[in-house]
Order: structure tokens, then C-alpha cells, then sequence
């Protein structure tokens, strides 16, 4: 299933809010018909307060729908790269989910000064550290900007696992987003526990320390999907 692009054409001649209403209404339905959601570990956050810094593997362009409604009573702003357009479902959770952009691959001060205001007022963040979907469902090395939000927000980190998004709303082999089209799917979320990261031992490097830093919060959230998706971080 596709959203067709004359529903695009005809919500840019409404009003925002009831673009956003609409909106809102057509993802929920997508969601509903085509996805059964499997939730765990919301024990592990019921009642933490913010700033609380989200971070998870990233296998389909319906993550972000997804984890706005599971994650709707936190509200987090989500990170999206700038280049994320272009797909008429991807245009309506542009409109649904609250975002900030970065420049995907490039040292993006401003973005990131954005992201980490965010989280010192208090507000929840949601990032995808490994910066874009994997391509074969595997987890991929995350970017080392974690270290930078997560040091100098200094927010509570929740991990999280995912796995069968890839299957909802699966890249299109030529690449192109406005081919891909949702299917029916299981999709498998594991929460895990909040953790903040850890100190610099002494006489440690400064790189390698932000390295550790950052491998380490990956391998939390690869303990909670199974291992074939686990891909460097096994």
C-alpha cells in the first residue's frame, strides 16, 4: 500500500492544522491495518522523567511513525536528515512527527546545537545514531555526534531494539523511496533500561574514549533484538 501523491497535492491546499489532523488519521490507519506491534520493556520507562535521549537501530522509514505512537505520552523530537523527502508517506510523518534536521555525514554544528538544546530544556529527543537505514537489516556503526548530544546534554539514554519494520515498509531494491509501499508485518520492540554513559578512565585517549562511549550504548540497544540483526555490534 501507497499513499497516492494526489493526497499530497491536495493537503498542501488545507490549512495546517487540519493537514495535520488528516495526516494524522491516514498514518494511524496505515499503521493499524498493516502493522501488529509486539511492545516490551515499557516497564523501563513508565514515569522517567526527561531529558531522556532515545536512541535505536534503524531499519525502515516507518520507525519514526511507529515510535511516535508508541512513545506518544513522551513526545520526542526525532532527528531526520534533511534529504528525508520525496515519499508521500514519509512527506505525511514529516507533517505528524516533530522533527529536527541534520546534515547526514558532515560536521553539522548548528544542527547538533539545536539537537542538544532541546534536550537541556528539558524535552525528549529521538535518534537513530547509525545515521540512516540499514540496507540488509544489520546494525551498523553509529555515528560518534551520540557522544557529543549524550555528553553535553547529559540526558537519561533509553535504548531501544527494533526488528520487523523492515518488513512494513522495506526499501525499494532500485532505491527509490517513492516506490516503497507497506506490507504486512509483525514488528518487535524491545525497550531497555535507562543508562547514562561512562566516565573517561584515567589516562585514556580522547578519541578512544568517545569510541567506547559510543560502542557501548550500541551494544545495549543490540542486546535487545536477536542476533542475526546485530551486525558490527555481535
Amino acid at each position: 500500500m501507497i499513499v497516492s501523491q494526489r493526497v499530497d497535492k491536495v493537503l498542501q491546499l488545507l490549512p495546517e492544522r487540519l493537514v495535520k489532523i488528516i495526516a494524522q488519521n491516514i498514518l494511524s490507519r496505515i499503521l493499524k491495518k498493516y502493522s501488529k506491534m509486539h511492545i516490551e520493556g515499557m516497564e523501563n520507562i513508565n514515569g522517567l522523567e526527561g531529558p531522556i535521549l532515545f536512541i535505536c537501530n534503524h531499519l525502515s522509514n516507518s520507525d519514526g511513525l511507529i515510535f511516535h505512537k508508541v512513545l506518544k505520552e513522551f513526545d520526542p523530537t526525532f532527528v531526520a536528515g534533511v534529504k528525508l523527502n520525496g515519499n508521500s508517506v514519509t512527506n505525511l510523518g514529516m507533517i505528524v512527527v516533530k522533527t529536527t534536521t541534520i546534515v547526514p555525514n558532515t560536521p553539522d554544528k548548528e544542527g547538533l546545537a539545536k539537537i542538544i538544546k532541546i534536550l537541556k530544556n528539558g524535552e525528549n529527543l529521538f535518534l537513530f545514531p547509525e545515521g540512516t537505514r540499514s540496507r540488509n537489516g544489520k546494525m551498523i556503526q553509529a555515528k560518534r555526534g551520540l557522544y557529543l548530544i549524550a555528553k553535553m546534554s547529559k540526558a537519561k539514554i533509553v535504548p531501544i531494539g527494533i526488528y520487523g519494520s523492515e518488513k512494513l515498509l522495506p526499501i525499494s531494491l532500485d532505491g527509490d523511496m517513492k516506490s516503497e509501499t507497506f506490507h504486512e508485518a509483525d514488528v518487535y520492540i524491545n525497550i531497555g533500561k535507562p543508562f547514562q554513559i561512562s566516565e573517561k578512565l584515567k589516562d585514556e585517549d580522547k578519541r578512544k574514549y568517545e569510541d567506547r562511549v559510543v560502542d557501548e550504548a550500541m551494544r545495549k540497544i543490540a542486546q535487545l533484538i536477536p542476533e542475526d540483526y546485530r551486525g558490527v555490534y555481535i
